[in-house]
């Protein structure tokens, strides 16, 4: 029994581990409004999303020194579209047409968006307690960003809907395809950036033009989106979604917009109510109750299993008929 014990307790703590890292990513996504703001060329929303996905990608692609085969070249061009390809210009046009409030508000729904789509494409039914808690995260971030929110801008909106859906949709794929053999999310995460990136560019010269002139304030404003904001951060989500249940993942990314609100108070001067201190508050248990494993799977005292590779799940299915893998 204290062999159990003492290993369920490493697992948890090393569950935890995996979670802290994962929220990195969101909460470097917290600083692209204000970069984008204040540091790059207005109206760029292509042309942005290019030099943030393409050069992030090929990076990764030369360090991991692994390309897609097989079936693996159509799920990366898919997984790359959804999380970066359509994500990105949509993602930025509304953060040039929205406020960075009501941008926020529309994306915090994203947990309910990942919760039905866990539903029809992993079996993960949603229990009470993660609806509440969808619920309770887009009512904290509404209340965070309330005052920063302001005339409706229905493209904006839209373009806000449609990248949470689409962010949504890749990450429950992402998890539900796993990664093939031998295959790590170095690589995965190369693949998607590179695909995205390559979608975006042609539309991009099509719709904006000839690139901008860049000066040096936005030429260090898209080295920060590209490294530190794009090719760390999506590697981190990536592994993140290997090793976490989609759920959880995504509960993580309210911490977005309430790194937003901090860093907008910080070093932008902007100040925070008593509602949006409560807001934040309310949002960030919700993130932490988000993480917390349904009641069964705590009773089993079990971490959440990774996504194995292809091959890994193929024998799955074939040695258990029971399990949830039939149901893929």
């Amino acid at each position: 029994m204290k062999t159990n014990k003492h290993s369920v307790e490493k697992a948890n703590k090393r569950n935890g581990a995996v979670i802290a890292l994962t929220a990195l990513a969101p909460m470097s996504w917290g600083s692209t409004y204000a970069v984008t703001t204040e540091f790059l060329p207005p109206d760029r929303p292509l042309f942005t999303g290019l030099m943030r996905a393409l050069p992030a990608g090929l990076l990764l692609l030369a360090l991991a020194r692994t390309l897609p085969r097989g079936a693996w070249w159509w799920k990366s061009l898919v997984l790359g579209a959804l999380n970066i390809g359509a994500f990105f210009p949509l993602l930025f046009l509304s953060a040039y047409r929205l406020p960075g409030g009501m941008a926020a508000v529309v994306g915090s729904i994203g947990p309910l968006f990942v919760a039905g789509l866990a539903t029809l494409l992993l079996g993960e039914r949603p229990t009470r307690r993660t609806l509440l808690t969808g619920i309770a995260a887009a009512l904290g971030v509404s209340l965070v960003v309330l005052k920063a929110a302001g005339a409706l801008d229905p493209v904006g909106a839209l373009a806000a809907l449609a990248s949470t859906a689409s962010m949504s949709t890749g990450t429950v794929l992402t998890k539900r395809w796993g990664r093939p053999e031998g295959v790590g999310p170095l690589a995965l995460t190369g693949w998607q950036l590179t695909a995205g990136g390559l979608l975006i560019a042609p539309l991009a010269f099509l719709v904006e033009g000839a690139p901008p002139v860049l000066d040096g304030r936005a030429v260090a404003g898209y080295a920060y989106l590209a490294l530190a904001n794009t090719a760390v951060a999506y590697w981190l989500w990536f592994r993140g979604i290997g090793r976490l249940t989609a759920t959880q993942v995504t509960f993580l990314g309210p911490l977005s917009p309430l790194t937003a609100a901090v860093i907008g108070w910080a070093a932008l001067g902007q100040a925070l109510t008593p509602v949006q201190l409560a807001g934040m508050t309310l949002a960030f248990g919700a993130t932490l109750l988000g993480q917390r494993p349904p009641r069964a799977a705590a009773s089993l005292a079990l971490p959440p299993q990774p996504f194995s590779s292809t091959e890994e799940k193929k024998q799955k299915v074939s040695m258990d008929l029971t399990g949830g893998e039939l149901r893929r």
